[in-house]
């Protein structure tokens, strides 16, 4: 009789952890779809000195770790170049994150790697979530017919220009390509001083494109399956040619290694103009508070006032932990993570956010939602990066060197060609 007693109050027991525990289950499987705690890793290129990763680490993870208490996330921050290098690296090593903020130029090149999980065929409620973004970021990562991320920020570039540099020479905020290159020069070296019209921190796509496109040229057909006769028109050598005359003429300056970096220029009066994204009045406000930026429209050309579309996708990697890494993605999608960068400077995709009273009262947006209406992508191939690369050391030879411009964009197309045939392979 004991013994009986014994066994049902053993049995008892064992039904009340059984329930215990059951419950623990559900709390923990309605975060994360998992019965235990998880960590996830989490790759970005918010800059590690800036407000924006500031906000991430000290307001949007400990939100999230709230909502998903047994959601671990651990970030980690690299440089815009040191990103991508570091996934090709980790590819091959798999030791790849599970969630990173990507270039949406990388998408195609990680998509064909195999990398990317789909997430429009693995996540059920992918349909819902994707519809709370605008269409033109969220295609972004769209490639063959699915979505391999979701669109996490969008940007583009305006023109900044010191006002006092353009009222002292009386030369008019420059609204067209040939108003741009005669106050870049009017503007340089005045005084005897290294004065500068225009500084540019690079000769890549991002920073090329623009001239190209507002003066009628492109970098490929439609289809992204050539650049001949393009990349060399006469269109887009006539404006690169430009632009090495304003170089060699000491109008146009920054890209070399030892030159005054673009933020330190501009503040300091020693860069009359510079063509920027929305991420410079944060600069701005924290190395020159008194300093007061001015804001126009890329100068138009024939091909109208064209700049570049930036931002920046979240993706998932093949081997991820899924049902938390897709929790936190659609955090950092929806409302409360989009306005809460948007105050530091990253124009958001979520549409509510957009239309929230917090970010219509960001004025310094207005400018670049103007500019976003015209903007285009790069191609979106996977060998944009090496495409890149090939255009900005033929730029960069075109500055330097004495060779023709038109004999360095010959060369220039048939290398891109080569490029975009293994792409389409």
């Amino acid at each position: 009789m004991k013994m009986k007693k014994t066994i049902s109050i053993f049995l008892m027991f064992i039904l009340i952890i059984s329930i215990a525990t059951g419950c623990k289950s559900d709390k923990a499987t309605s975060s994360n779809g998992s019965d235990e705690s998880v960590t996830i890793t989490f790759w970005h290129h918010y800059n590690s000195q800036s407000a924006e990763n500031k906000v991430l680490n000290e307001v949007i993870i400990p939100e999230f770790h709230k909502k998903h208490p047994n959601i671990n996330v651990e970030t980690v921050s690299h440089e815009w170049a040191e990103l991508h290098k570091k996934i090709l690296v980790s590819t091959s090593s798999n030791q790849l994150p599970d969630v990173a903020r990507v270039d949406i130029a990388w998408v195609p090149e990680f998509q064909k790697l195999n990398i990317l999980k789909k997430l429009d065929s693995e996540m059920k409620d992918f349909k819902e979530i994707s519809s709370n973004i605008i269409d033109g970021p969220m295609n972004t990562a769209k490639i063959n017919n699915n979505h391999y991320g979701l669109g996490l920020n969008t940007n583009t570039k305006i023109l900044f220009y010191n006002k006092s540099m353009l009222d002292k020479e009386n030369i008019k905020v420059p609204t067209t390509m040939d108003d741009f290159f005669e106050a870049a020069r009017k503007m340089s070296k005045k005084d005897g001083k290294q004065i500068w019209g225009y500084g540019e921190p690079a000769l890549s796509g991002w920073n090329i494109c623009p001239f190209i496109w507002s003066n009628g040229g492109d970098i490929t057909d439609k289809e992204y399956k050539t650049a001949t006769g393009y990349i060399n028109s006469k269109k887009t050598i006539d404006i690169i040619q430009k632009l090495v005359d304003l170089y060699k003429d000491s109008g146009m300056i920054g890209f070399n290694s030892g030159d005054i970096p673009l933020t330190d220029g501009y503040g300091q009066g020693r860069y009359g103009m510079i063509i920027e994204g929305p991420w410079k009045f944060a600069e701005l406000e924290g190395s020159y508070p008194d300093f007061e930026p001015m804001t126009a429209q890329m100068p138009a050309g024939e091909g109208g006032s064209v700049q570049v579309l930036g931002g920046e996708d979240i993706v998932m990697f093949s081997d991820s932990k899924k049902e938390a890494s897709w929790e936190f993605m659609k955090f950092m999608t929806d409302k409360f993570a989009q306005i809460e960068m948007a105050k530091v400077g990253q124009i958001p995709v979520n549409k509510e956010a957009i239309d929230s009273e917090e970010v219509k009262s960001i004025e310094n947006f207005a400018p670049f939602l103007e500019a976003i209406k015209t903007a285009k992508p790069r191609p979106p191939v996977s060998t944009w990066p090496e495409i890149d690369n090939e255009i900005t050391s033929s730029i960069t030879m075109a500055m330097l060197d004495d060779k023709p411009v038109e004999e360095i964009m010959n060369e220039l197309a048939v290398k891109i060609d080569e490029l975009l045939e293994t792409a389409n392979k």
